[in-house]
């Protein structure tokens, strides 16, 4: 997919100064039993109105500060794009699953219903899987599709960039063993909790796509083989990769497409 961000788009992400409203909150979940930690950025503006949510998740061994703190140009566009981006605290390695063996780590309980419960009781949102999307990086990025293809009643729209669609090549990295157990004991379990073994799951037309990754990313090879399966299988979506690594170097330009790609979604005819 070739895609261009406006001049005005880079114009806003350098220079212009954000007016949003920025809240961190630690919002209670009863299925962990414990207070989690989570930004949301409210636009200037939009009180009174039924707005967009994007819902933003950090990487491994980060935390719900990561966005605001290392893109503070993120609160800038959602002034200018009006929408609430909920950035929540995902634990050091979540993977934003429920856990079947540690009850302390039950982030899709927490992400996909108590959350967003949360948001549409308390902030001036949109409740509408139309106008409601979920995007993260890496390890947030799986758990964005994940979510999103286990709740297609929440969300109408998912993305990822330099996501770790496939956690399989990775059986002894960032605490997934302890989410799910040793691979080669439960690799069924693995299967179902990998994006890459999900496509089956996605109903037609029902959920918008994006995925990037940069082509010297070490999770470049799996988001690949993703968009070929996702191509195979005649799901649509798009895809995009640019040069860049792990890294924040790469986050803080692959997120102008992102909330460029969430804009055109909420604000096309499918989310009106």
């Amino acid at each position: 997919m070739k895609t261009t961000v406006s001049a005005f788009l880079l114009s806003l992400f350098f220079s212009f100064a954000h007016a949003a409203k920025v809240d961190t909150l630690a919002i209670a979940s009863a299925a962990m039993g414990k207070s989690i930690k989570t930004v949301i950025i409210q636009p200037e503006g939009g009180s009174g109105k039924e707005l967009p949510t994007l819902y933003l998740l950090h990487g491994y061994s980060g935390n719900y500060s990561n966005w605001v703190n290392n893109v503070p140009a993120v609160k800038t566009l959602a002034d200018q794009m009006q929408m609430v981006i909920v950035c929540p605290d995902g634990g050091f390695g979540s993977w934003y699953w429920d856990s079947p063996n540690d009850k302390n780590f039950q982030y899709e309980t927490f992400v996909a219903k108590e959350l967003v419960s949360y948001v549409n009781k308390n902030y001036p949102v949109a409740n509408d899987r139309n106008k409601r999307g979920i995007t993260g990086l890496s390890m947030g990025g799986h758990g964005a599709l994940y979510l999103a293809i286990r709740h297609q009643d929440t969300f109408g729209a998912a993305g990822s960039t330099a996501g770790g669609v496939d956690i399989r090549p990775f059986p002894n990295n960032w605490d997934m063993s302890k989410r799910l157990g040793e691979y080669a004991e439960h690799a069924d379990l693995w299967n179902t909790h990998t994006v890459m073994e999900m496509t089956h799951l996605i109903k037609p037309k029902s959920l918008t796509l994006f995925i990037d990754c940069g082509t010297e990313d070490f999770f470049y090879d799996v988001n690949c083989k993703l968009h070929e399966k996702l191509d195979y299988m005649n799901i649509p979506h798009r895809f995009l990769s640019m040069p860049g690594a792990h890294n924040w170097d790469y986050w803080k330009k692959s997120i102008l497409y992102q909330l460029t790609f969430f804009n055109d979604f909420f604000n096309s005819s499918k989310a009106a």
